[in-house]
């Protein structure tokens, strides 16, 4: 029932742009040469007419960004076909062309998405991933501390460049099987693992969508985007902030309810080709180093990676097809039409202005600073990381830009409080795996969660303007 009155509020809030975008676009009457006496009297009427379509333009794309961030936050559709409707409105309405509303589906990004899926589902396919857990896991045993503190520095390597959900999916039984062999509380190894997986994959261009999201927004308002390990800059301090937090303080809050239920065994255990599983890990060794060296174009490097992952063996086709998180793409593909009609519109600095007057006309870049990273924070525990990110970057730009500071500090800490999803089960995936096995509930999330994403904002503070300084080069 609840979904239902989720599905209808926003079905009757987006029926009531569609009605509202009808009677303003209807409203716009454009001039006709043969009613104005002289070529300088039309000219300034075409010029009234355009100011003014730029105008209603402006008012629908806030209405169609309105519309998206309810959809999305109460998940009235899949986050997809939500996505996938901006561009379709856009294009219709014309307040961008065809090119420009779906120009996110040929954008370099969605080759770069496409092709890092297919290559970590290699790992997975060939069985290497798993042959990396256990070893770590083997080389970790002793102790529950000892294995918690192997099992958050596995899961951020491998986050930071595979899937975060297929990494804890990857590590979860195994975790689940030496907990309940030993009688420890399942929790005390999922929680860190998933929160993990989260802070990892902020250290790298390709370790988590919003860092991409990001890159994206940059580029599509024509400013450079970040290499691949810049990120790492803050990404690795808050990955061991996260780690101390839970060797020092955290385990020590999280739940023990030890887990009832009998230890489940895999039917029969895969007998993987080591071959193959050399191969992958050469093929995603070479990938990360060309993209680190930054002399071939990144999505290039992913898509080479990917082909050669298929023609190798590593994974078949069909696999490849079923390994790309089409949601993501089409989620990516909207969004960039959303920044893209916020850019040519002049919504974004509508927004950016509203904004600025609300915090006091004038307000400091560490203040705008605080209330970007909160206001994304709070979204991204609710909806889509990505999708949060996408609202809010172009907004943020904007502002940056009204207040004459440098934008990449404030649309980082955009793209890193999306990525510090850590305080809802449903914040991200892996924080919903692991809520089962773990007999987790909501307010553990908010009471583990909520000190690390304090202490993230404050690192954030810190270190972010001092890599990316306010102050315009």
């Amino acid at each position: 029932m609840k979904k239902q009155i989720k599905t209808i509020v926003a079905a009757l809030f987006a029926l009531g742009l569609v009605c509202y975008t009808v009677f303003s676009l209807s409203a716009l009457s454009a001039p006709v040469r043969a009613d104005f006496p002289s070529e300088a009297a039309f000219a300034a009427a075409e010029q009234a007419f355009a100011a003014e379509q730029a105008a209603v333009h402006a008012h629908l794309t806030i209405g169609a960004l309105a519309a998206a961030a309810l959809a999305f936050a109460l998940e009235a559709a899949p986050v997809a076909v939500t996505a996938t409707c901006l561009p379709i409105y856009f294009s219709l309405t014309g307040i961008l062309s065809f090119e420009q509303a779906f120009s996110g589906f040929s954008n370099s990004t969605v080759i770069l998405f496409t092709g890092m899926f297919v290559l970590g589902a290699a790992m997975f396919q060939t069985g290497l991933a798993q042959r990396i857990g256990l070893l770590v896991v083997r080389l970790f045993a002793g102790s529950e501390k000892k294995l918690t503190l192997g099992i958050m520095l596995l899961t951020a390597g491998m986050s930071a460049f595979l899937s975060n959900t297929g990494t804890v999916a990857v590590l979860l039984p195994v975790c689940i099987g030496i907990a309940d062999s030993q009688g420890w509380s399942r929790a005390k190894l999922l929680f860190p693992m998933a929160i993990l997986s989260s802070a990892g994959g902020m250290c790298t261009l390709i370790g988590t969508p919003p860092n991409l999201t990001v890159n994206a927004v940059l580029t599509a308002y024509g400013y450079e985007g970040l290499s691949f390990f810049e990120y790492a800059w803050f990404g690795v301090p808050a990955t061991l902030l996260a780690i101390l937090y839970f060797a020092l303080f955290g385990r020590r809050i999280i739940p023990e309810r030890v887990h009832h239920d009998a230890r489940v065994s895999p039917a029969h255990e895969i007998v993987h080709s080591t071959k193959k599983q050399w191969i992958a890990g050469g093929i995603l060794l070479l990938v990360i180093m060309f993209m680190a060296l930054d002399c071939i174009p990144l999505a290039l490097v992913a898509a080479i990676g990917a082909l050669a992952a298929v023609i190798f063996g590593c994974i078949d086709e069909k696999q490849a097809y079923q390994a790309i998180d089409w949601s993501t793409i089409f989620l990516f593909a909207g969004a960039l039409s959303l920044a893209n009609a916020m850019a040519s519109t002049g919504a974004g600095s509508i927004l950016a202005n509203l904004c600025i007057r609300a915090l006091g006309g004038n307000p400091s870049p560490y203040v705008l600073f605080s209330v970007l990273f909160w206001a994304c924070g709070v979204l991204t525990q609710f909806m889509s990381n990505t999708a949060s990110a996408a609202l809010l970057c172009p907004i943020g730009l904007e502002i940056a830009s009204s207040l004459g500071v440098s934008p990449m500090a404030v649309v980082l800490a955009l793209g890193f409080s999306a990525s510090a999803a850590y305080c809802t089960p449903i914040a991200t995936p892996p924080n919903t795996l692991i809520c089962g096995p773990g007999s987790l509930k909501f307010l553990d999330f908010v009471k583990v969660g909520g000190p690390l994403f304090l202490l993230t904002y404050l690192i954030a503070l810190a270190l972010i303007p001092l890599r990316w300084p306010f102050a315009l080069a």
